[in-house]
């Protein structure tokens, strides 16, 4: 029993081992470098860094974003299911059943995010 986890933890034991070993090598033969004001100072296109660092984005383009996340890993749980629909549903209906629960609570998710005007724009 024991003896099935030793190439899970060898493969682990490598790879911990390169990442300290290349870490090790970087520290001892790396340059440091001479550090000045000139040196350390953000190079933007030979223009003066004025202002904040990043603009700050509204909640909605987080919002959208997350709800594409949500939508598009689910339609991607349905390939497999189209590709073998014909061979699965010969078998039990209970397949067609089963999926068009799925599609039936993505439509609930998707008329909440409606509802909520999480795809309204506007606001």
């Amino acid at each position: 029993m024991a003896t099935d986890y030793i190439p899970a933890l060898l493969h682990l034991g490598v790879a911990v081992g390169f990442a300290a070993i290349a870490l090790v090598i970087s520290v001892l033969l790396g340059k440091t470098g001479i550090t000045s004001k000139t040196k350390d100072s953000p190079y933007e296109c030979g223009m003066v860094p004025v202002g904040e660092a990043q603009p700050r984005f509204s909640v909605k383009f987080y919002l959208v974003a997350m709800l594409f996340i949500l939508f598009d890993l689910e339609i991607v749980f349905m390939y497999p299911w189209a590709v073998v629909y014909k061979t699965l549903i010969a078998d039990s209906p209970v397949v067609l059943l089963s999926m068009l629960g799925f599609v039936g609570l993505l439509l609930v998710g998707y008329i909440y995010a409606l509802k909520k005007g999480a795809l309204d724009w506007k606001n």
